[in-house]
């Protein structure tokens, strides 16, 4: 069975330069498993590695698609499993390296997705029925025919119900069920590292981190990228940081307000993110607090690895 060395975490925990270190090591090639990196244009809010560490190290599916693109996790799934192929291909080792937790679970195990594709006509459907009777009543229906998936997804969040009743009406198959369909069993001989650091010491990297995109122009990219043509609607622009700053530009957000709120949920982005990896089995934690920078903790599970990758 090919081999996958999995970096995993939550947001700002420090995947991105323990992977970099570990690739150099083990003539690894990277891919990212993020949600934003694969967008064009949305560089600084998704904290994607510097050109100078992408010259350094092979990365894969960072800026891939425009922002406008409706990007699911079935297409990475897709694009992620021909890319580590290739890699493989190549006698390297694949080094996953993400937050998000789905996009993580889709390429390391037997992940099934239904084939049902996007449908503008009942898109568009849907969205008049929105306008009509309210976000409450489309979400509504989703409880109906899928209390689990609408559980997960906030009344107001329109595009995300919206694809959910899109999927259950074209397949006759919920997002859950189909998320049940997955056997569980891994597509590699993987080896998967969760770092991880107290929360104080996490949460204060968070506002770091935030305070530092903001320094680097977050705003001005987002500015940009609305000006550009890219809707305020665009699943890309529902992103973390995207979408607090489009509310500030618009008008319904103080930029405090909206920092704030970028901060906010941030952490609680990272608890979420925390919570999934304690569901996971086969996962070895690394706390990067018992280290001396993020060089010492790559090295731990450089040693961890002990020639077996």
């Amino acid at each position: 069975m090919d081999k996958l060395l999995a970096i995993v975490g939550p947001t700002a925990v420090g995947k991105s330069h323990v992977a970099l270190s570990l690739a150099k090591c083990l003539g690894g090639e990277i891919v990212s498993a993020d949600s934003v990196q694969v967008y064009r244009g949305m560089d600084i809010g998704a904290a994607k590695p510097t050109p100078k560490e992408r010259a350094e190290v092979p990365h894969h599916l960072i800026d891939i698609v425009e922002p406008d693109v409706y990007y699911t996790v079935a297409d990475f799934q897709r694009d992620a499993l021909a890319v580590i192929h290739q890699i493989h291909s190549r006698g390297k080792l694949p080094i996953l390296v993400g937050g998000t937790g789905l996009y993580t679970r889709a390429v390391i195990q037997e992940f099934t997705f239904s084939e049902s594709g996007m449908n503008e006509i009942m898109r568009e459907r849907l969205w008049e029925e929105a306008e009509k009777k309210g976000p409450a009543h489309l979400h509504a229906k989703l409880v109906t025919v899928d209390p689990v998936t609408a559980k997960k997804i906030h009344p107001n969040d329109l595009r995300r119900v919206i694809r959910a009743l899109e999927v259950f009406e074209q397949s006759n198959c919920s997002i859950s069920e189909q998320a049940a369909k997955t056997s569980g069993e891994s597509r590699y001989d993987t080896a998967m590292f969760a770092l991880t650091m107290p929360r104080e010491k996490l949460y204060q990297r968070i506002e770091e981190r935030v305070d530092k995109m903001m320094a680097q122009g977050l705003l001005e990219e987002v500015e940009g990228l609305l000006k550009k043509g890219v809707s305020a609607d665009a699943k890309s622009m529902q992103s973390l940081g995207y979408r607090q700053l489009v509310a500030c530009l618009q008008g319904d957000l103080t930029l405090e307000e909206a920092v704030s709120l970028i901060k906010r949920d941030t952490r609680r982005f990272a608890k979420r993110q925390l919570t999934w990896l304690r569901r996971e089995q086969e996962i070895t934690w690394v706390d990067c607090s018992n280290f001396d920078g993020i060089a010492a903790a790559a090295e731990n599970i450089y040693f961890q690895l002990a020639g077996k990758y």
